[in-house]
């Protein structure tokens, strides 16, 4: 076994290397970017070495300034984690040229699966389904459009290199083929720095099924079940689980046979995963090979009771896979577990990635049943430069029912405060019919979006009047500590109940929504209280908050709610959805919020791919004006209004902050 291993990627995947690598005695080394210089991955190396600037191509992606703090910091091995440089053939090569152990497939197997286009004609040659499309190395955009044409539509066009969902396009019609491609490439260019794409025929309401393998260097190859990842929202994969519920004992032991076919023709070494796409009827076809650990194998080591990591150092250094593992042909699964990944996003301005510090970031206590592989801790930054993910919720019990309800639970208990997350989101999908019944094709969330994204209305009168019964304890709570320091801390004027003299105290409790004031009136105290405000009233009798529990009868209905509360909201959930209230000040005024539609601005900090239009000219509503790159994602601002464009500040190439004003319109056109 190795004694020194350097992890030559970043974030969650290299914290929960370390975390195995620290059980199993082997020194880690960590590298990391300016962006980098505090992050938990290199507090937690146990020892960390800088490699460049902030950007992936000046830091994570530099193979030679990677190879030269592996030679210098004496590592055995480099493990790539998965994105960045995992699939890179040549990275491959370079690390095993230079005497060092690359912890994954040898460069030659990659180069053979590293490519979409590749992978799919060595299957196809080895009888292999596969869908049918265009492969060739040929990319002239003619040559491609007639290819589609052969191909017929619907299709996808797909990045020839790289997952994670970047740079795939489904195409429905002739006319979109050409803005489609162009996009997908540069998309796909920004992403892996190859921009070559295949075309194949898109199955309409397939699942996605892959199966976890793994090969050793004394010719076992075996695979350790599925995963379904159907749940997917623009084919980034959403929720992960194991077993798949769609799957026949029949379906499972044949689909299993054909990743593990696909592993012997390769001589395939270290982890890898063999995707597939499926039918509505059962049919399956071969989809491509992820030459790496996934994001998703918490999953398989939580129903497996394995450690995929151990498994891919011991095979490194030359052990043979468990004799346990290989005499059985299929492992089985004990119980059931479900992966949630829990983003800086905001799903009501089309899950556009966030930035900035945690503020505040909980999460449920592991256990048995609850696991967390995080790369962050409440008070990092989320930065523009890497992928925003805050977390991974893992959760395991005995059946499929019981793993999605330890999965609600979980949910429940995460706060993150900052950058706007995926929660509520989560929350309703866990909840919908189309999860609960394991009915889910690939598609389903993006055609029925908005059956999964939280409602915007203002809050019910009875979510108001919670969050202000919660203020009003917590403030009763906090002022004999504010006043403890007083000369007569016994003083009338240092309750916090509003007591005058001869007539009832009066206090206002205020929070905002959508830039709308919302104001309760309250009167009374310690837990009984008559409130008033969004055109009702109510009386609450015994109210208790308790530790982060809030319990009180409202019109003599008793409600339970799991509450957390500070000088800048009140979070409230019920069990079944949460509901966050900022506060503001009684006494402060604000203004309404307006859109303005003179001005186009960044939504986020990022870098200008595209300026589609020039000063003085005149655009449609919705006209695309300028394409940004932030977070490995491609966003395209629109004309607010018809106008004439009288400022430009946007130039290609460039890197502009949140909120910068990009263009500016005159009069309607």
């Amino acid at each position: 076994m190795f004694t020194r291993i350097l992890i030559a990627n970043r974030g969650e995947i290299a914290c929960r290397i370390i975390r195995t690598c620290r059980r199993l005695g082997i020194h880690t080394i960590a590298i990391y970017s300016e962006a980098d210089a505090t992050a938990q991955h290199v507090r937690l190396a146990d020892e960390a070495w800088p490699i460049g600037g902030p950007r992936p191509a000046d830091s994570y992606l530099r193979g030679d300034a990677i190879l030269e703090v592996a030679k210098k910091s004496d590592a055995q091995a480099i493990h790539p984690g998965y994105g960045f440089l995992s699939e890179n053939a040549d990275f491959a090569e370079a690390v095993e040229l230079a005497g060092i152990v690359f912890i994954g497939p040898s460069a030659n197997s990659m180069r053979k699966m590293g490519s979409k286009a590749g992978a799919k004609e060595l299957m196809a040659a080895h009888g292999v389904p596969v869908v049918p499309g265009y492969t060739g190395e040929d990319q002239d955009a003619t040559l491609l459009a007639r290819e589609a044409q052969c191909v017929g539509f619907p299709l996808m066009i797909k990045a020839a290199y790289g997952g994670g969902g970047k740079g795939m396009r489904i195409v429905r019609k002739a006319e979109e083929f050409a803005s489609a491609l162009e996009s997908c490439q540069r998309e796909a260019n920004n992403a892996f720095g190859r921009d070559r794409v295949l075309l194949e025929r898109y199955i309409e309401t397939p699942r996605h099924i892959e199966f976890q393998i793994f090969g050793d260097k004394h010719g076992n190859a075996i695979h350790l079940n599925e995963r379904e990842c159907s749940a997917q929202r623009r084919y980034q994969k959403v929720l992960e689980e194991t077993p798949s519920p769609f799957l026949t004992p029949d379906m499972r032991t044949r689909m299993g046979e054909a990743a593990i076919a696909a592993a012997r023709a390769l001589d395939y070494v270290n982890a890898g995963t063999v995707e597939f796409i499926v039918g509505p009827q059962g049919d399956f076809y071969f989809m491509e090979i992820n030459t790496r650990l996934q994001v998703e194998h918490p999953v398989t080591e939580m129903v497996l009771h394995l450690d995929l990591v151990e498994l891919q150092l011991r095979v490194a250094s030359g052990d043979a896979l468990p004799g346990s593992l290989i005499r059985n042909k299929s492992v089985p699964a004990d119980g059931h577990a479900i992966e949630l990944r829990l983003y800086a996003e905001d799903p009501q301005q089309g899950f556009l990635p966030g930035s900035g510090k945690l503020q505040r970031l909980r999460l449920p206590a592991q256990s048995t049943h609850v696991r967390i592989d995080a790369g962050v801790i409440e008070g990092d930054t989320v930065t523009i430069f890497y992928d925003p993910m805050i977390a991974k919720l893992i959760v395991w019990d005995r059946t499929r029912g019981e793993a999605l309800q330890r999965m609600r639970e979980a949910l429940a208990q995460c706060e993150i405060a900052g950058p706007k997350s995926n929660i509520d989101f989560l929350e309703r999908l866990v909840r919908h019919p189309a999860v609960i019944e394991g009915r889910i094709d690939t598609g389903y969330l993006d055609r029925h979006l908005d059956e999964f994204l939280p409602a915007d209305a203002a809050p019910a009168a009875a979510v108001l009047f919670a969050a202000a019964t919660a203020v009003l304890l917590d403030e009763e709570a906090r002022a004999p500590l504010v006043m403890h320091g007083s000369d007569d801390p016994h003083s009338p004027w240092s309750r916090a109940d509003a007591w005058r003299l001869g007539r009832p105290g009066k206090r206002i409790v205020c929070f905002t929504h959508a830039g709308q004031r919302i104001e309760i009136d309250a009167y009374g105290a310690a837990g009984n209280y008559t409130l008033a405000g969004a055109e009702s009233q109510s009386q609450v009798a015994n109210g208790l908050l308790r530790d982060t529990v809030l319990s009180a009868a409202f019109d003599g209905v008793a409600r339970r709610f799991d509450t957390r509360i500070d000088d800048d909201a009140v979070l409230l959930h019920d069990g079944v959805q949460r509901r966050r209230l900022i506060r503001v000040s009684a006494f402060a005024y604000t203004k309404s919020a307006r859109e303005s539609g003179d001005r186009v601005v960044a939504p986020m900090p990022g870098r200008i791919v595209l300026v589609k239009v020039k000063s003085g000219d005149k655009v449609a509503e919705g006209q695309e004006l300028i394409v940004m790159e932030a977070m490995k994602m491609e966003l395209t601002l629109r004309a607010p209004r018809a106008a004439t464009i009288t400022e430009l500040r946007a130039s290609a190439g460039e890197f502009v902050d949140g909120d910068t004003v990009l263009a500016r319109f005159g009069e309607s056109a």
